[in-house]
């Protein structure tokens, strides 16, 4: 943990920061930096409505610490200094006679009120910047039953039993987390399953990918789904193969929809409830800005979704926030409508900053599954099940006009693609977009891009477009991917290295609650390919692993320019918004074993600690 000096003789402190004013003053030539923040890069930060002198004591400064700065001009510093919510002053490493004059500039900065915390050579970074998240579905699954790491069908019945006492009669019950890879059978439950369990209460218990969902019968009957119930366009209603019945298994949104839009849905209180709990768990993990998926779709952004938004808001003008989110926009709404809430919610790009704790983002589609339910749209059919090549959701024609159209409103848009088929789609109708509106400033993005065609990784380049990934999958994926694609598709399959090769810009994510939140994860499986018990032995796929330096670098710079803020975010700079994250090492030296459970000491956001590991 850091320690604090005290600030008690006024009058040494005085003497001190004469002294050091005078250093600073006459060493100007030489390459140490202390700037103002200027109003026109750096919007105020969250209840700060002016900037200070460049001379005005700091809020904060940080000693004594091994700082990893992701300024490939100075990679390293021991000492910051922040203001306002922004970095004023750091003590870059270059050379002993410039760090010392740095760090008596950064002293220079230290007042009578100023809080000094000495980490005594603990690690310091940038905050994380989780590129893909859905924060209320987060929200949503702390109110529920918690279904993740379960390895049985019989241990998926029994925390939902343990669940049921919660519950009054005829109340739904909801969960989600399940994966059926990890049960001995490997098979999907059903309704009778969940049955087995309660007739009176509706049950919707989605995968932990939330591509698919098991309802049992009791949800069926109120959804209305029987036997001749049409699949839904995008969408597939399982059947017993001899009856024709509904087995319960739902794929994909459309279908999963048929029942979900009669679950009454959670107040404000619950809802707000739930959030302060995502965010505890954010701040935990050394979290500091997420963008965000929790207004999924046309319906989302006229009903509970974009409240969802308006509740953030309510927490932004309130201080309370413990990162910063830029929300995503679902791109298949009204085009009046997505410029609406532009309109009331602010966006963000280029000379055009935003707010920093709050503001819309990128339009979002999904245009086809998941890997683990096999309903990512494949160009080949599956080498596990030949009877099916996934599910493309989208009319590719009438993807392009739609694409060109909001394209041409300025919005940034991004598309789920896990397949390699959904990753031609979305790369064609970049293309699309390009050749009818010209050239600018997009970043464009795939979310996902997991498994891509070996043709298509040139036109990830070449396009421009941003591949948002998320390497933690992997340390699920793994145990079955190959199964899925086979070893020619595997060689394409989370290509970190190749989509680099390409001149392709990562930023990293989670896609929490389909995974945890905690960065380190992906860290570890960005460097090692391997699942967590260290297997195999060089990694799936090795030739696709990362430096630790680049992993680190998609997860804050690459994040901070896929969502048009590296000006102010993904670095320890001065200017740059004071997000930061402290472990007791330096990451860099310590062992990918080790990361896994590697605890966070603090997390500052916006000059202001948020998390603080608890004494020992």
């Amino acid at each position: 943990m850091g320690s604090e000096k005290p600030r008690t003789n006024m009058l040494a402190v005085g003497v001190r920061i004469f002294a050091a004013t005078l250093v600073a003053l006459s060493l100007s030539v030489i390459s140490w930096q202390v700037i103002k923040a200027e109003a026109s890069q750096n919007s105020p930060p969250q209840n700060q409505t002016s900037t200070p002198s460049a001379q005005t004591p700091a809020d904060l400064v940080l000693t004594n610490a091994v700082i990893s700065t992701m300024d490939e001009n100075h990679p390293r510093a021991s000492m910051i200094a922040i203001r306002g919510g922004t970095i004023v002053a750091v003590a870059f490493n270059i050379s002993d006679a410039i760090k010392s004059d740095q760090a008596a500039a950064v002293e220079a900065l230290i007042g009578p009120n100023t809080r000094v915390i000495d980490l005594h050579k603990q690690f310091a970074m940038p905050g994380f910047n989780d590129a893909h998240a859905h924060l209320f579905s987060a929200a949503y699954a702390k109110l529920e039953v918690d279904l993740s790491g379960v390895k049985s069908l019989a241990e998926f019945q029994q925390r939902i039993r343990d669940r049921l006492k919660d519950y009054k009669p005829g109340e739904w019950v909801l969960g989600r987390g399940w994966d059926h890879t990890l049960w001995p059978e490997k098979k999907f439950p059903t309704r009778q399953d969940l049955d087995a369990l309660s007739t009176e209460r509706p049950m919707l218990f989605s995968r932990l990918d939330g591509h698919v969902a098991v309802a049992n019968s009791r949800a069926l009957k109120i959804a209305g789904i029987k036997r001749a119930t049409p699949d839904p366009p995008g969408g597939h209603i399982e059947r017993d193969a001899k009856s024709g019945e509904p087995t319960g298994m739902l794929e994909e949104d459309s279908a999963i929809n048929l029942v979900y839009k009669h679950v009454p849905p959670y107040s404000a209180e619950q809802r707000l409830r739930g959030f302060e709990l995502v965010m505890d768990e954010a701040a935990q993990y050394g979290v500091t800005s997420v963008q965000d998926n929790s207004v999924m779709d046309a319906d989302d952004s006229a009903n509970w979704g974009w409240q969802n938004f308006l509740l953030l808001q309510q927490l932004q003008r309130e201080g309370k926030l413990k990162f910063r989110i830029t929300e995503w926009l679902p791109f298949n709404a009204p085009l009046p409508r997505l410029e609406e809430m532009r309109r009331i919610g602010g966006s963000t790009s280029p000379g055009n900053p935003g707010d920093p704790w709050l503001t819309t983002g990128q339009l979002k589609l999904i245009l086809d599954g998941s890997l683990g339910s096999r309903t990512a749209a494949m160009l080949a059919p599956y080498s596990d099940d030949p009877s099916t090549s996934g599910i493309l959701e989208v009319n590719p024609d009438q993807l392009k006009q739609m694409a060109i159209e909001r394209d041409r409103a300025g919005f940034q848009l991004a598309f789920h693609a896990i397949g390699d088929r959904a990753n031609r789609v979305a790369l064609d109708t970049f293309a699309a977009v390009l050749e009818a509106n010209g050239p600018r400033d997009r970043r464009d993005r795939v979310e996902h891009a997991q498994v891509v065609e070996a043709g298509d990784f040139a036109r990830f380049g070449k396009l421009n477009v941003i591949a948002s990934m998320q390497p933690a999958h992997l340390l699920d994926d793994e145990r079955w991917a190959a199964d899925r694609l086979g070893p020619e598709r595997s060689r394409g399959a989370y290509a970190w290295k190749t989509m680099e090769k390409n001149g392709v810009r990562l930023a990293f994510g989670t896609d929490y609650p389909v995974v945890a939140i905690n960065p380190l994860r992906g860290i570890y499986a960005c460097v090692t390919r391997q699942l967590p018990d260290g297997t195999p032995d060089h990694g799936w796929e090795p030739q696709e692993r990362l430096r630790a330096k680049n992993c680190f670098l998609a997860y804050t710079v690459g994040s901070a320019y896929a969502q048009f803020e590296e000006q102010r975010k993904g670095a320890i700079a001065p200017g740059m918004l004071a997000d930061i994250v402290v472990y007791p090492r330096d990451l860099n030296q310590t062992k990918a074993s080790a990361i896994l459970t590697l605890p966070v000491v603090m997390t500052i956001v916006g000059g202001k600690i948020v998390y603080q590991q608890p004494q020992q």
